[in-house]
């Protein structure tokens, strides 16, 4: 069983039950999901190097194969016509998931320069918390000399908590560096 999972079951359920004071353990709220989401843009479209590039280092990252996005609308402006490669992304769930945030809470993170907490504002309002990188240098998979361009990428925590405050709580106390 992945380190945050048995985290998750020995301290943090037991701890948002009684403070919550839900009436069925159903209730308790849990991760379901991970999305980690690279956008690529007009320059995935001429140079198909790029896409493999990103889809490598986003499958060294999360341990899972990435899938190609592609734009679901044409826009003239961005001279995007719909269909074309636009980004790579990659849903974690279960064990992967588990062991995903974990190395990104303990390791990722806290290498990020002048790193003083992630933004605890950014959840939407359904139990959902999301937050963008500048560069996935800070995961230790990536090497220094094999990638192309520092490229950012958005991760997204979807929890099954009904309010923010809750899923805040249970970020928390699974280890989420918020800021103070």
């Amino acid at each position: 069983m992945p380190r945050m999972k048995d985290k998750y079951v020995s301290e943090v359920a037991p701890a948002l039950m009684k403070k919550f004071a839900y009436k069925s353990p159903m209730q308790i709220p849990k991760l379901d999901k991970i999305v980690v989401n690279v956008g690529c843009g007009k320059e995935a479209n001429g140079n198909p190097k790029v896409l493999e590039s990103v889809v490598r280092d986003i499958t060294a990252i999360t341990g899972q194969k990435a899938v190609v996005t592609t734009a679901k609308k044409s826009v003239a402006n961005f001279k995007l016509r719909e269909g074309m490669p636009v980004g790579v992304k990659v849903t974690l769930r279960q064990d992967k998931m588990w062991e995903f945030l974990d190395r990104l809470f303990n390791i990722a993170l806290p290498r990020v320069r002048d790193f003083r907490g992630i933004n605890g504002n950014s959840f939407d309002g359904r139990g959902n918390y999301a937050f963008g990188l500048k560069e996935q240098l800070i995961f230790p998979e990536i090497e220094y000399d094999q990638i192309d361009k520092i490229r950012g990428m958005d991760i997204i925590i979807c929890t099954t908590a009904q309010t923010d405050e809750e899923a805040k709580e249970l970020l928390s106390l699974m280890g989420a560096p918020f800021e103070k």
